[in-house]
C-alpha cells in the first residue's frame, strides 16, 4: 500500500529506548544535545517579535512565487550588511517555508528519480530523509581530519558518477564546525564546471564564527556571489535569528547568467505550485531579521564560555580531546574507542544522567566520537562535561 520511499526502519534503537526509559522513570538529565535556542534560557525581545507579526497587510493574500519584494529586500540587506561587496539580485532569490522545503525545491529542480547528490560526511542526518522522499540518492564523500577538517577531493571525484547532479556541503559544517576554505571553494567550482554539476551550500550557521578559532587556511565567505558554477545558497531565520519556530528560509542563486536565469524560471514555477510562504511571516521578516544581532551575541557568548570550560576540563586529563572547530554550535569529542559510541552514550545516560549524541548519528567513519551542543546553559554544560570525563575515566 505504501511507497518504497517511506519504507524506513521505524523501530527504536537502543539509544532511543534508553532515553525513553530514563524519562519514563522521571529521572533528570543533563542535556548536552540541546540545540533549540528557544529553550536554552536566551532572552528574546518578545514585544518586538510579536509586534512584527501584527501587520494589517498580512490579512491580504497576495501570492508572489519568489516572495514579497519587501521580504526579499530584507534578505538582500542581510547579505550586504555581512559583506558590502556581495552581489545578490532579488530576482535570484526565492523565499521558502524553511530550508527543508528549499532542499525539496532544489532536488526537484536538479534530479530525476534515482539521480544522485554528492554530499560531505560527517553531516546532518536529516539529509537522508530529505533525499529519500524526493527519490534522490546520496553519494557520500569524506571530510578528513588532520589538525582541522578538510575536503577529501580524491574521494569526491570518486563519488561523482554518471547520475550525479550536484555537490552539497554545509558551510560551516554541522557538526564538525569547519568552514570551506577559499582554495577548496575554487576547486569545488572547477569540479562543478568539469562535470556540469550544481553546487548547493547550506549556510545556516555562517554567522556563528568562533572568535580566535585556530584556522590554518583562509576561509571562504558566503557563496551568494559565486560566478563560475551554478550555485544555490540556503539559509533562514532558524539559525540566523535563533527563531526555529518562524519557518522562513530562502534559496539564493548565483553563477553563469544563462544557467541562473533558467534555474530561477523553473524554481519560480515549483514555488508557485506550492503557493507562497506565510504572509504574516513575510511582512514580519525585516523586523525578525533585525533581531539577529541581539540573539547572535547571546549565542556566541554562550558558545565561547562553554568551549572555554570544555577546554579547561579537557586540559586536566588525557583520555578525551576536542577536535578543532571554526563555527557553529557543536563540538566533536574524540574518546577512546573501547566500545561503540552508542554503548558509551547509553552508559553516560543510564549511569551519569548525561545525554550526548554518538558520532554514528552524523556518519562518522569510525567509532570514538561524541557530539555535544555548546548551547546548553553554562552551569549544566560544565557539570555534564565533568560527568562525561568521569565516565570515560571509569569513575
Amino acid at each position: 500500500m505504501f511507497s518504497k520511499r517511506t519504507d524506513w526502519k521505524l523501530e527504536e534503537n537502543a539509544y532511543t529506548r534508553a532515553l525513553r526509559r530514563h524519562r519514563q522513570n522521571g529521572r533528570s538529565v543533563l542535556d548536552l544535545t540541546a540545540s533549540n535556542p528557544t529553550v536554552c534560557n536566551f532572552q528574546y525581545d518578545e514585544a518586538a517579535i510579536l509586534s512584527a507579526l501584527r501587520s494589517k497587510e498580512a490579512l491580504e493574500y497576495d501570492p508572489e512565487p519568489k516572495g514579497l519584494p519587501s521580504a526579499r529586500a530584507a534578505v538582500i540587506e542581510y547579505y550586504r550588511h555581512m559583506d558590502p561587496t556581495a552581489r545578490l539580485d532579488p530576482e535570484r532569490l526565492i523565499l521558502t517555508t524553511g530550508t527543508s522545503e528549499a532542499y525539496s525545491f532544489l532536488f526537484r529542480l536538479l534530479c530525476e528519480p534515482g539521480d544522485e547528490i554528492a554530499i560531505a560526511q560527517p553531516s546532518y542526518p536529516l539529509f537522508d530523509f530529505l533525499a529519500t522522499i524526493q527519490d534522490v540518492k546520496l553519494r557520500p564523500f569524506r571530510l578528513v581530519y588532520d589538525h582541522g577538517w578538510q575536503i577529501d577531493f580524491h574521494g569526491l571525484q570518486k563519488a561523482i558518477g554518471a547520475r550525479t547532479r550536484a555537490i552539497l556541503l554545509v558551510h560551516p559544517n554541522n557538526p564538525t564546525g569547519n568552514f570551506i576554505g577559499a582554495d577548496e571553494a575554487e576547486e569545488l567550482q572547477a569540479i562543478c564546471r568539469e562535470h556540469n554539476l550544481a553546487l548547493v551550500v547550506d549556510e545556516v550557521f555562517l554567522d556563528y564564527k568562533i572568535r580566535g578559532a585556530n584556522s590554518r587556511r583562509k576561509r571562504h565567505g558566503s557563496f551568494v556571489s559565486v560566478n563560475h558554477a551554478l550555485t544555490f545558497v540556503l539559509s533562514g531565520l532558524s539559525k540566523i535569528a535563533a527563531l526555529p519556530q518562524m519557518k522562513v528560509g530562502w534559496i539564493a542563486a548565483s553563477g553563469p547568467d544563462e544557467l541562473v536565469r533558467d534555474a530561477m524560471a523553473r524554481l519560480e514555477i515549483i514555488s508557485d505550485t506550492y503557493l507562497s510562504l506565510s504572509a504574516p511571516l513575510q511582512h514580519a521578516l525585516p523586523a525578525l531579521l533585525g533581531q539577529r544581532g541581539k540573539m547572535q551575541r547571546q549565542l556566541i557568548d554562550r558558545i565561547e564560555v562553554n568551549l572555554a570550560e570544555l577546554d579547561e576540563q579537557l586540559a586536566r586529563q588525557n583520555l578525551v580531546s576536542r577536535l578543532e572547530i571554526e563555527g557553529g554550535w557543536y563540538a566533536v569529542l574524540r574518546v577512546p574507542a573501547v566500545q561503540s559510541d552508542e554503548e558509551l552514550s547509553i552508559r553516560l545516560l543510564e549511569e551519569h544522567s548525561v545525554l550526548v549524541q554518538p558520532g554514528h548519528f552524523y556518519e562518522f567513519a569510525d567509532e570514538g566520537y561524541l557530539v555535544v551542543s555548546s548551547l546548553t546553559p553554562a552551569d549544566q554544560f560544565a557539570e555534564g562535561i565533568r560527568r562525561l570525563l568521569a565516565c570515560v575515566a571509569g569513575k
